[in-house]
């Protein structure tokens, strides 16, 4: 088949300069979501009809498998598709979907392609308690579609009708375009309606079909800041009834956002207010303690991740502890059993297996060893101003607290180095490291007096 997205609006009640279908939803355009569904199905042709906003849409979600066509001036629906028109194969239908309407599912789409075969019109409808602003469809007496009227243009027996057109529909391409050339815009909107062409199909003999999907929130589209939220909200419901039911431990399913994909293992427990984004990976038994974002990681198991963590693009092994208030930046590689504990920041290191960073420590641009214990207030000097440079620790090298190694310089296997020191040389395996101090004491100081204006 196929599929064509119509996604040249505006969005005003959005009331934002970005174009309405490129709005983020679990960290990516509303649009995105629906060019990843349409993708499931394998369409013939996959066109993406823009307007506002044309080139920003281009940009965000070009791809080679995607043909753009342009609705310079927004006349509705029916005059959207009629752009897509010469971008489509004429022997396969054509399945309408909107870039604004990110939820439904691959399989209730299939649904009503199914339904509809190659030669029905198939429309997508639900039942609503509330039907308002929605077209209804309208039934002859035995039960067959026979045309769709929109909310401004129904009479009041119309508009007690509960069952609602969502706009999706799938119909042969071959007389499409005879159908879209015959709209005409006299209705409240003065705009060329999709939807009039059932009656055309009908009327043609094609079989107009309908199908329901699995769940309302499926059909449910984006015109403002308020529904954003709410499908914000039902697609992270979505995803935590997923976790819970593959065993996962939430602490309350209301309060976790996945913006990507997040793989667990067995005996994950996840406390509230996590953010996961990318791709993140929690190996059996890890704890995340509330408050932790996590993009681009994989965690092994057995390690807990305590509150207000950090962690983006990091690779931890198995049985570590981390924070709370630890950060993680690009490049991290923890081996199992490391402690980074309470404001201590690891950027493009590797910390060997069972050593320890437990607060107040900046480790970065660095090979740290197995068994090396880092004081307080460590700092990997890798910066010179114009370059960075590595920092390589040995084994088992016991770092005093305060201590400046600055980058390049090695520290070789079994060293303790005094607190206080600044490293700026190499040092040599199994010694004592430490900067020539002197205390003085001074008789008859006079601490300086705060001078009141």
């Amino acid at each position: 088949m196929n599929i064509v997205i119509l996604a040249a609006g505006m969005g005003k009640r959005m009331h934002s300069a970005l174009p309405k279908v490129l709005h983020p939803l679990a960290g990516k355009p509303l649009l995105s979501h629906v060019l990843d569904t349409a993708r499931t199905l394998n369409p013939t042709r996959l066109v993406v009809v823009i307007g506002h906003g044309a080139d920003a849409v281009r940009a965000a979600v070009g791809a080679p498998d995607v043909q753009f066509a342009v609705q310079h001036e927004q006349r509705g629906t029916g005059h959207a598709l009629q752009q897509a028109l010469p971008l489509l194969d004429t022997r396969v239908p054509t399945l309408v979907l909107y870039g604004d309407v990110p939820l439904t599912r691959a399989a209730t789409l299939k649904r009503l392609a199914d339904a509809a075969g190659t030669n029905g019109y198939g429309v997508l409808t639900v039942t609503l308690d509330d039907p308002t602003g929605y077209g209804r469809i309208v039934r002859d007496a035995a039960g067959q579609v026979v045309r769709i009227v929109e909310q401004k243009d129904a009479s009041e027996a119309e508009r007690r009708i509960a069952e609602i057109n969502t706009g999706i529909v799938i119909t042969p391409s071959a007389p499409l375009a005879g159908w879209l050339a015959a709209l005409k815009n006299d209705n409240a909107q003065g705009e060329f309606y999709l939807t009039d062409v059932v009656g055309q199909a009908a009327a043609a003999g094609h079989p107009v079909v309908t199908a329901q999907p699995g769940d309302e929130w499926e059909t449910l589209g984006v015109n403002s800041k308020q529904q954003l939220a709410e499908l914000e909200r039902v697609y992270q419901r979505n995803v935590a009834d997923a976790l819970l039911v593959a065993g996962v431990t939430l602490a309350d399913p209301a309060r976790i956002d996945v913006r990507g994909t997040l793989a667990c293992g067995r005996d994950v427990f996840i406390d509230v207010n996590c953010v996961f984004e990318g791709d993140v990976t929690l190996a059996d038994n890890v704890t995340v303690g509330p408050n932790c974002v996590i993009r681009n990681a994989a965690i092994g198991a057995g390690t807990r991740v305590d509150a207000y963590t950090h962690i983006e693009d990091a690779v931890v092994g198995s049985k570590a502890v981390l924070g709370p208030y630890a950060r993680l930046r690009p490049g991290a590689k923890l081996a199992d059993e490391v402690h980074v504990g309470n404001f201590v920041e690891v950027k493009n290191a590797n910390i060997g297996v069972g050593s320890k960073a437990n607060h107040l420590s900046y480790v970065g641009d660095a090979d740290v060893g197995a068994g090396v214990n880092i004081g307080a207030g460590t700092i990997t000097c890798n910066y010179d101003g114009a370059n960075k440079h590595r920092t390589v620790i040995g084994d088992r090298v016991f770092v005093g607290s305060d201590t400046q190694l600055v980058a390049p310089v090695r520290v070789g296997h079994g060293v303790t180095i005094a607190a206080g020191t600044t490293v700026w040389k190499d040092v040599s395996d199994d010694v004592l490291v430490l900067n020539g101090k002197t205390q003085v004491e001074k008789t008859g100081y006079v601490r300086p007096v705060k001078i009141r204006k």
